[in-house]
């Protein structure tokens, strides 16, 4: 197939007649015959997933407008045989794959990128500048959807070639505005469920700062509950010479972003995981100008609901105290819940490690709950049976002899350097992906 083209290759087609039933009907032949198998399917089609990913990561979109990246994965999933549906919460993508009797196994990725500016140089980095907010805005995918949406395509190819091996069902759904936007919600809202079935078994993936041919799990909770707050501080404005004759807004913000932290450090029990931060203040426009208002954004994060009903209504009341200190007209206020964290059926977790660690011997590893949020939660109001697992994206030889993680080596997520090896990375995640789907569909 043409290098760029998102059409099926032959190569998928003819694939599946290379895997006999052989493969997997003894369950000690899956650590051999089965990883070979995909192995080699992999080795076939990396170079076009690559090239995939390298587009995707051009041209990145912002949540509840990822037009173009839904287009493109409806229209792939459609030539694979997938019934799809696009629309669905917005922008979302939903592909179904009927292949006989079995569990309904849904497999979801995340479209959306973030405002910032992308300053890794390399020769596909992101030139998109589109409006946010009011003002042009510099995109990129600094988060690893791309990694997760090309890895998804890849699972998808990989196991339509190993379709004469499983029987179920495959639920592909493409979320978007993962990054605090509600996409998920926004499926849900649209009845994702009633209108497709509900799973049976769900997997999703996240790209980190790690190694590249690792897989890591966590048992139970895997992440944190998320708030956000937005509060614009009210004053009055007037010349910087003359501050007596103003209420000073960008004072009270900067009290704010350092008070603020007073409810970590001593109302919360330290014992227990629980952040705030500001991420943005927006206020005035010269140095000689005291402004009338100052924006201050920022996340909340906990694991606990007792630590996050705490740091909530900390935060709330602290900007009122120093709207009161500074007696100026009243903040407005804005503070709410939003995700709640990701919890791994146990079960099926210890099911998946086990599968996969059949085809990455000596990779997969068990870890702690991470600080950041997810929405992929909202899917799982209806059901348990689910596990989402992190994947690497760096050098292995980064991270020998336990060295630490170092953010001038290994960016993190949300960094504006953040750049995940493409193919050692998408070869990690099409195997682990493919693997944990095929280990819970029926056998042939």
């Amino acid at each position: 197939m043409r290098s760029g083209s998102y059409a099926v290759s032959a190569i998928v087609l003819a694939a599946a007649m290379a895997f006999s039933p052989a493969a997997l009907a003894d369950p000690a032949a899956i650590n051999a015959k089965f990883k070979t198998s995909v192995s080699r399917f992999i080795d076939g089609r990396i170079d076009e997933w690559v090239e995939i990913y390298k587009d995707f990561h051009a041209h990145p979109e912002l949540g509840m407008e990822e037009v173009r990246t839904a287009g493109i994965l409806a229209k792939h999933m459609r030539d694979l045989g997938f019934e799809v549906t696009e629309g669905v919460g917005n922008t979302g993508v939903v592909a179904i794959y009927r292949n006989g009797p079995g569990p309904v196994v849904m497999v979801r990725a995340d479209m959306d990128a973030l405002p910032m500016e992308e300053k890794t140089g390399l020769p596909y980095a992101s030139k998109v500048v589109t409006d946010w907010r009011g003002a042009p805005t510099p995109v990129m995918h600094a988060c690893g959807h791309d990694i997760h949406i090309t890895a998804w395509l890849g699972a998808a190819e990989a196991l339509l070639s190993l379709r004469n091996q499983w029987s179920g069902t495959l639920m592909f759904v493409a979320q978007p505005a993962e990054e605090g936007l509600g996409g998920a919600k926004a499926m849900m809202d649209d009845r994702i469920f009633e209108r497709f079935g509900l799973p049976t078994h769900a997997f999703a993936l996240h790209v980190g700062p790690g190694p590249w041919d690792s897989v890591s799990m966590t048992r139970g909770t895997m992440n944190s509950s998320s708030g956000a707050f937005e509060i614009a501080f009210n004053g009055a404005g007037g010349h910087g010479s003359r501050p007596h004759t103003t209420i000073d807004p960008v004072m009270m913000a900067a009290r704010f972003v350092v008070d603020v932290q007073g409810v970590i450090s001593r109302e919360k029990d330290p014992q227990q995981f629980g952040v705030v931060s500001v991420g943005a203040i927006q206020s005035g426009s010269a140095g000689n100008i005291i402004p009338d208002t100052a924006l201050v954004r920022g996340t909340i994060r906990w694991y606990d609901e007792s630590v996050g009903d705490r740091l909530l209504a900390g935060v709330q009341r602290t900007a009122e105290a120093i709207v009161a200190m500074a007696a100026a007209p009243a903040a407005d206020i804005n503070i709410r819940r939003g995700s709640k964290a990701v919890v791994n059926d146990d079960k099926l977790i210890e099911s998946t490690y086990a599968a996969i660690s059949k085809v990455m011997p000596g990779k997969v590893t068990y870890s702690g709950p991470g600080t950041a949020s997810e929405d992929y939660g909202e899917f799982l109001r209806d059901f348990k049976s689910s596990v989402y697992f992190g994947i690497g994206g760096y050098d292995p030889a980064l991270f020998a002899d336990g060295k630490a993680i170092d953010p001038s080596t290994t960016p993190s997520n949300h960094s504006p350097f953040f750049a995940p090896a493409p193919e050692p990375t998408l070869r990690t995640g099409v195997t682990a992906m493919t693997t944990a789907v095929v280990n819970v569909m029926k056998r042939k």
